[in-house]
């Protein structure tokens, strides 16, 4: 349900910069759930999933029509947890340094 969420968030976007003449290549979302990777590459419904409404499959629409992609981060590299888990030292920093977000020098604390 989040990556389909996810996609109709990314098809705004990418409509709005494209209503404003500036055309956005597709985009790609990461996730770190491989269940729900599949489910959104695959059109097959499974018994399991039958409690998923079918307007959270909208992303195999845009997969098939090449408007997004979507691909596995295993979880130890997952950016988005540093927004929604609270993370060691380690992680944080490593996670910090990979979006940019280093302010002055660095220190050892």
């Amino acid at each position: 349900m989040v990556i389909s969420d996810c996609c109709q968030q990314a098809m705004w976007i990418t409509n709005l910069f494209g209503e404003i003449g500036f055309p956005i290549l597709p985009i790609t979302i990461c996730s770190d759930n491989q269940g729900s990777l599949f489910i959104s590459s695959n059109p097959v419904q499974e018994k399991q999933t039958k409690h998923i409404d079918i307007h959270y499959h909208y992303i195999r629409e845009c997969i098939e029509d090449n408007k997004v992609s979507v691909v596995f981060v295993p979880g130890n590299d997952n950016l988005a947890d540093m927004f929604t888990k609270n993370l060691d030292r380690v992680k944080f920093v490593k996670f910090q340094e990979q979006l940019g977000l280093t302010f002055g020098p660095s220190r050892n604390v």
